[in-house]
C-alpha cells in the first residue's frame, strides 16, 4: 500500500518579504496577517505567520511574488545581509597577485605657442595626460571640449560616447574609472548638479575620473553667462555622505592645460574624482598655450577591474552593509582628505608680500583683479592679489604668510559669497581669529565683477 506523503506547511523568510499581502488572500485559513513590526534588516513590514490552522494546502506559496519568502520547508541558511566582497565566501583564484603597472613619460618634440579657447586647452590637457575615453552630453558653454574629444579620439584609438544624460555620463564614468583607464567629462551647471549622486558613488568605490565644470549663470536653467556660483557644490556638496575632492580652479587658457594634466595625477594618486572649476568666460577665452615637454602613457594600477585574469580578485564598489565597516571606510577617506589638505593645496600671490589691501579671487575675476592692483599700484596704494587655485582644499597656509601686514581683505567673485565662505571657514579651521575686515564685491546671474567697480570699492573704503 502506497504511504501518502505529508503535505508540509509553509515556511516564512521574513527577510524575503515585502509585505505585498498576496499570500493573505490566498489563505482560505486565515493563516496570515499584516505584520506591525519592521525588519531591521530590510526596513519593510512582513507578514506573521501562525500555522496551527494551516491545512498545508500551498497556495500561499503559489501566490508569492517574492523567491523563497514562503517555501516548503525551513531554509537550511541563516539569511544575513552580507557585503559584495564576502558574499560568495573566499575566492579561489589561479591569477596571479595583481602589480601596478606604472605609467610612462613620452617626450613631445618642440612645437610654437598654439592660440587656443579654454575648453580646448583643457581637452588637449587631458589627451596629453592619456585621457582616451572621454564622456558626456551637450551644454553649454562647455560643450566645444566635448566637441573636440569627438573629433580627435577616434584617431588616437579613443572613445568618444555622447551619453544619454548627465546621470548615464557619471555612470560610464564609473565603470570606465573602476577598470583604471583615465576618463573625464565637460559639463555645466546644471549637468553638474545631475551628477553629483554618480560622484558620490566613485568617491565611495574610490574611483578616479576628471569633472570639467564650465560654470554658468543659475539657479535651474539660469543662462549660459559665467558665473561662479558652483563653488558650494564642489567644495561642500559632492553628493551625499562624506564626500569631498581636490577642486581646481584656472584662470587662463594656459591653466586650463596644465591643471587638467595635474588633475589626471591627481585622480589616480588618491584613487579619487577631480573637479576642475572654470566660468563661462573662461572656456570660450581664447589665449595663448605651451605646450609641455612630455605626455603621458598611462599604465594599469593594482586595484583596478579591467576584465582580465590579473585583476579578477579585484571588486570596485561602494556598499558596506555592516556599520563597523563604513565607519573604518569614513576613517580611511578622512585620512585621505587630510593628506589633500596638507600636500595639495596650490595657490597664486600677485605683489601680495607688502599688500595692504589683499583681494582674494580665483577664475576670470582673479585677472580683472590682477588689472586693479596694477591700478591702485599706480595711485600709491599697496594692494595685492591672492589667487587659491585649488578651492578644496583652500590653501590657508599660503594665505597667512601674506596676512599679517594686510588691512583689507576684499573678496571678489561671480557669485554670493561663496568663495568667501571657503575662506571664513578655511580661517575658523585653522583657530586664525585676528584676521581684517572682509568686504566684497558680488555679482550675479551671469555677469562678472568689472576692474572699474573693483577700484570704487578700495577707494571707497578709504574713505571710511
Amino acid at each position: 500500500m502506497t504511504q501518502l506523503r505529508e503535505r508540509p506547511k509553509p515556511f516564512l523568510l521574513p527577510e524575503y518579504c515585502k509585505g505585498c499581502g498576496r499570500c493573505i488572500s490566498a489563505c482560505v485559513k486565515g493563516c496570515i496577517s499584516y505584520g506591525q513590526e519592521i525588519n531591521p534588516k530590510t526596513g519593510l513590514l512582513p507578514v506573521v505567520l501562525n500555522a496551527e490552522k494551516c491545512n498545508a494546502c500551498g497556495l500561499c506559496i503559489d501566490a508569492c511574488p517574492e523567491p523563497f519568502g514562503l517555501r516548503e520547508t525551513p531554509a537550511d541558511v541563516d539569511f544575513e545581509l552580507e557585503d559584495p566582497a564576502q558574499l560568495f565566501g573566499a575566492k579561489v583564484t589561479t591569477a596571479p597577485e595583481p602589480v601596478d603597472i606604472p605609467g610612462t613619460r613620452i617626450p613631445l618634440p618642440p612645437t610654437g605657442p598654439l592660440v587656443i579657447k579654454g575648453n580646448y586647452a583643457s581637452a588637449i590637457g587631458a589627451l596629453l595626460a592619456g585621457c582616451r575615453h572621454v564622456f558626456g552630453y551637450p551644454i553649454t558653454p562647455s560643450t566645444e571640449g566635448a566637441e573636440l574629444m569627438a573629433k580627435l579620439l577616434p584617431k588616437l584609438d579613443g572613445w568618444f560616447l555622447q551619453a544619454v544624460s548627465e546621470v548615464a555620463t557619471v555612470n560610464h564614468m564609473y565603470g570606465c574609472g573602476g577598470a583604471g583607464k583615465p576618463c573625464m567629462t565637460f559639463t555645466s551647471s546644471p549637468g553638474f548638479s545631475l551628477m553629483l549622486e554618480g560622484i558620490s558613488y566613485m568617491i565611495g568605490a574610490e574611483v578616479p575620473g576628471v569633472f570639467v565644470n564650465i560654470m554658468r549663470g543659475g539657479p535651474g536653467l539660469g543662462n549660459i553667462a559665467p558665473e561662479q556660483a558652483d563653488i558650494k557644490l564642489a567644495c561642500r556638496g559632492l553628493g551625499h555622505g562624506n564626500t569631498h575632492a581636490i577642486v581646481l580652479a584656472p584662470s587662463t587658457p594656459q591653466e586650463m592645460l596644465d591643471l587638467t594634466m595635474l588633475a589626471f595625477e591627481l585622480t589616480f594618486k588618491y584613487r579619487n574624482p577631480v573637479m576642475i572649476l572654470a566660468d563661462g568666460y573662461l572656456g570660450q577665452m581664447t589665449g595663448k598655450v605651451v605646450l609641455p615637454e612630455a605626455l603621458t602613457q598611462p599604465g594599469m594600477p593594482a586595484w583596478a577591474v579591467p576584465g582580465d585574469a590579473m585583476h579578477r580578485r579585484n571588486l570596485i564598489c561602494s556598499i558596506r552593509l555592516d556599520e563597523p565597516g563604513l565607519e573604518a571606510h569614513n576613517h580611511h577617506l578622512n585620512a585621505k582628505y587630510q593628506q589633500m589638505a596638507e600636500q595639495e593645496t596650490l595657490a597664486d600671490a600677485f605683489q601680495a608680500e607688502d599688500a595692504e589691501v589683499l583681494f582674494v579671487a580665483c577664475n576670470t575675476p582673479a585677472r580683472a583683479c590682477k588689472g586693479a592692483v596694477q591700478h591702485l599700484r599706480d595711485e600709491g596704494v599697496k594692494a595685492g592679489l591672492f589667487r587659491p587655485i585649488t578651492l578644496w582644499p583652500f590653501p590657508i597656509e599660503q594665505l597667512l604668510k601674506v596676512l599679517p601686514g594686510v588691512k583689507h581683505l576684499v573678496l571678489v567673485e561671480a557669485s554670493a559669497g561663496q568663495l568667501e565662505n571657503e575662506l571664513r571657514l578655511a580661517l575658523s579651521h585653522a583657530d586664525c581669529r585676528n584676521y581684517p575686515p572682509i568686504t566684497s564685491v558680488h555679482r550675479l546671474g551671469g555677469v562678472l565683477p568689472q576692474q572699474d567697480e573693483i577700484l570704487a570699492h578700495v577707494h571707497a573704503l578709504g574713505k571710511e
